[in-house]
């Protein structure tokens, strides 16, 4: 059986990435988000944000320059901490 590549060996750095976090439908998901993005990929962000079909949750996409296999993966793990996050893709 063949390995599955890791995220690393299939990105080329820098590169365009999107991160989209799920969480709780409420106004300060996206400031959050935003937040953190900040903090590792300072930039002039638009977030796309989308409710859930009964509106309970949102989904929040921002896309990013990566530098790094850190950055992606330390914005994958701060954004995972986010108290109202359920899931980041």
């Amino acid at each position: 059986m063949q390995e599955q590549p890791k995220l690393k060996d299939l990105l080329e750095f820098p590169c365009k990435f999107t991160y989209k976090a799920v969480g709780l439908a409420h106004e300060d998901l996206p400031v959050l988000v935003l937040e953190v993005i900040q903090r590792h990929a300072p930039g002039d962000y638009t977030p796309q944000v989308k409710a859930s079909g009964k509106g309970n949750y949102n989904s929040v996409s921002v896309s990013i320059t990566a530098t790094s296999i850190e950055q992606v993966e330390t914005l994958y793990k701060e954004l995972a901490e986010i108290e109202m996050v359920r899931m980041v893709l």
